[in-house]
């Protein structure tokens, strides 16, 4: 009779026990102030005295370190990889007007963004990725190699003329044609540009 009752009694533990080991182990990371910044484009109609339209990016900002400054080191970190441009949570795009960016055409939205450099180290492109996956995924701006890249848009590679100790992003357009916009993002001797035009309501 007491062997019956310890079988399911046993048989109950060990499945227990299983299940304990199987359980995630979840930590919690972050809740302080994170460094970021934005750079945005406003454009405002002065005659309905109200905004007409505009697009930002936010990002972390990165400290460039010394050992990225060899070119080997480098291309092993960049090449054939696909970099999330900057730090801590996910480098965002949201804009409420149509862009083309480096020719292609973004539609409004919200978009996550990161780098990706070709694997013969060549050719660099802002690579778009939907956030709805991302979420869906529960993934981190650290494990962008495992995001889809939704689609790509060049970008043009120079060296700095002023090494940029954290990442910069900026924004710059002539005053006499404002729909013209350049994004230029500098970190350390890194300079990635990229034209972007938009198209304001009617």
């Amino acid at each position: 009779m007491k062997t019956g009752l310890l079988a399911p009694a046993f048989a109950l533990a060990l499945a227990m026990a299983a299940r304990a080991q199987q359980a995630p182990k979840i930590s919690a990371e972050g809740g302080g102030t994170d460094d970021r910044a934005s750079a945005r484009v406003l454009y405002w109609n002065g005659t309905t005295n109200a905004a007409a339209g505009q697009f930002a990016i936010d990002y972390g900002r990165p400290v460039w370190k010394k050992q990225y400054d060899d070119p080997a080191t480098f291309d092993k970190m960049t090449e054939g990889k696909v970099w999330r441009m900057g730090s801590n949570f996910w480098t965002l795009l949201d804009t409420c007007l149509p862009l083309k960016i480096g020719g292609r055409s973004v539609k409004p939205g919200y978009y996550f963004l990161g780098v990706h450099r070709s694997a013969d180290g060549a050719s660099w492109s802002l690579a778009f990725i939907d956030p709805t996956a991302v979420r869906a995924a529960h993934l981190d701006a650290f494990q962008i190699q495992k995001a889809a890249i939704w689609f790509e848009a060049p970008l043009t590679m120079s060296k700095a003329a002023v090494k940029a100790q954290k990442l910069t992003i900026q924004m710059a357009y002539p005053k006499e044609d404002f729909t013209h916009v350049t994004m230029k993002l500098d970190w350390g001797n890194v300079e990635l540009t990229a034209p972007i035009e938009v198209e304001l309501p009617k």
